[in-house]
């Protein structure tokens, strides 16, 4: 199988980055500069231009530079002979848009371009957020696993909203409750479904992030489980659970049972790292569930994901810098690092440094003059 990397990534008026380029090692990028200096911005532009999205904020807008009426990020990603220009721009006046090579990006544009992982203090409200996120979380990497499996989230998304339509019809005397059986049925064909997956994905993930977890700082205690809201092990079980719960659903007017409300756990000692782990930790479980998640793809046989890493070595002591590099470079693939100094990334780690300043990414041989 080919694999696929990304070359370069170009910006215009994208958050305080200066119109330019910026060209991908095969391995580690190492962005380096002070504070401020938009390094972070980079990995934002580069994820937008492969997802069509911010990984930083849902109101597009905001990475549009101040002054400016559009902002853009271009990716080049080579899958063996062949290249594709993924595009990513946003207009006060129009929106967003997402492109590759100049046509809209299809429903399958994820299996274009490497999956993606994403480390940014931001990203930690995956770790100490409420569950949906990590529901969504494990759900994106059920599809990068498994692409066939990834419509059995699809699926029951929609019967819970065709469900839940109903249920507010019926609450509003529009409709007779017992029109609600097909729609348990359905609901729970599809979410028994969604349960084994989700199930499978968490066992795939289990080994890898309790492995690096203890690298990382979190001890020999650290756990990942998926927790459904439901016991049942079959679409009448789950059926049954829903008609039984079927009046509270109609008096608060939604669906209040199912896999939509399941929790994937991530845990030290026993004790969830959401409510009793400490910044530290957190940001160790970020890390832990990046790389179990490389591993299993890997693992599968499928394209490792390129790995974004923002100000990742920081609160790293210098052995555990060293187990980070080292799990970077056995499992292949390409990452952005980014560091106010190339010292915060142990010689070992070989890479491509870049010096980024004042939103102006420079070239390798210019790096040292902007030391």
């Amino acid at each position: 199988m080919d694999t696929i990397s990304v070359e370069a990534l170009r910006t215009r008026s994208f958050r305080n980055l200066a119109d330019g380029e910026l060209r991908l090692g095969d391995g580690v990028t190492l962005l380096w500069g002070p504070n401020g200096a938009g390094k972070t911005n980079l990995l934002e532009a580069l994820y937008a231009a492969l997802a069509g999205r911010s990984c930083r904020t849902r109101a597009d807008r905001e990475t549009i530079a101040f002054g400016e009426q559009l902002a853009r990020a271009e990716a080049d990603v080579t899958e063996g002979p062949e290249r594709r220009e993924f595009m990513f721009s946003c207009a006060r006046d129009e929106g967003r848009r997402h492109l590759i090579n100049g046509s809209p990006a299809p429903p399958d544009a994820s299996s274009r371009r490497p999956p993606l992982a994403v480390f940014m203090p931001d990203r930690l409200t995956l770790v100490k957020g409420p569950p949906a996120a990590r529901r969504s979380h494990l759900d994106g990497f059920v599809a990068a696993l498994w692409p066939a499996r990834a419509e059995a989230r699809k699926r029951y998304s929609r019967a819970l909203a065709q469900r839940n339509a109903l249920v507010g019809r019926i609450r509003a005397g529009a409709a007779s409750e017992d029109s609600l059986a097909a729609w348990d049925r359905e609901l729970a064909e599809a979410g028994v479904e969604l349960m084994r997956t989700r199930a499978a994905a968490a066992e795939a993930l289990a080994d890898g992030f309790a492995s690096a977890a203890a690298e990382l700082g979190l001890g020999d205690q650290a756990s990942l489980r998926y927790r459904p809201r439901s016991e049942a092990s079959t679409a009448d079980e789950l059926a049954a659970e829903l008609a039984e719960r079927r009046g509270g659903d109609i008096a608060r007017g939604f669906t209040g049972h199912g896999p939509h409300l399941d929790e994937l756990v991530l845990a030290r000692a026993g004790r969830s790292l959401r409510k009793f782990g400490s910044q530290g930790q957190q940001r160790a479980a970020l890390l832990a569930l990046l790389f179990a998640e490389r591993t299993a793809l890997v693992e599968a046989g499928r394209t490792p994901p390129l790995m974004l890493l923002d100000d990742v070595t920081s609160e790293l002591d210098p052995e555990r810098r060293e187990l980070l590099c080292a799990r970077l470079l056995a499992g292949g693939g390409q990452a952005l690092i980014t560091a106010t100094e190339p010292a915060h990334v142990p010689e070992s780690c070989p890479r491509l440094e870049v010096a980024v300043r004042d939103g102006r990414v420079l070239g390798p041989l210019d790096a040292a003059e902007a030391a």
